[in-house]
């Protein structure tokens, strides 16, 4: 079955207050669903990405053709210019975001998503819904703490 995820992230300063939206789809079963969450202290990137791991977290089984769709180059060039492989090889050595980025890994072997790159704030429907969702989930009043990365600012020595 194919299964389409448009996701976006957005942040209000970077770092600052930020939010993820994403649409997933199964066109064949006539059926989607909106998810979006806020984080008080945060940066763009870090929603651009965990939009797409919390989408990859909601997928039941891994028997699914799936397709990431997402105006984030960060993350689509991480995996279509095989950055992720080299990451890896590194164990994750000088790679912003590692919390992130390894729990992607695992969820990327797991479904083997293909990632396409679309361009944002460019009247594409369904980016543009993402970008509403997470613009929203930032702005409320119900933010969560991105704790690894309110613990890296904590302890920084400048």
């Amino acid at each position: 079955m194919r299964i389409e995820i448009y996701t976006d992230g957005a942040c209000s300063g970077n770092p600052g207050k930020g939010g993820y939206g994403i649409l997933m789809r199964v066109p064949e079963k006539n059926y989607q669903k909106t998810f979006s969450k806020g984080f008080r202290k945060t940066t763009n990137n870090r929603m651009e990405l965990l939009a797409v791991i919390t989408a990859l977290e909601k997928l039941k089984s891994p028997e699914n053709d799936i397709h990431v769709y997402t105006d984030s180059k960060y993350v689509s060039d991480a995996v279509n210019q095989n950055w992720l492989a080299g990451w890896v090889k590194r164990r994750w050595k000088n790679v912003k975001n590692p919390d992130l980025w390894q729990r992607f890994a695992v969820l990327y072997n797991l479904h083997r998503p293909k990632l396409h790159w679309i361009k944002g704030h460019a009247g594409h429907f369904e980016n543009e819904l993402c970008d509403k969702l997470a613009v929203s989930a930032a702005a409320s009043g119900n933010l969560e703490i991105d704790t690894y990365f309110e613990s890296l600012e904590n302890n920084s020595l400048f």
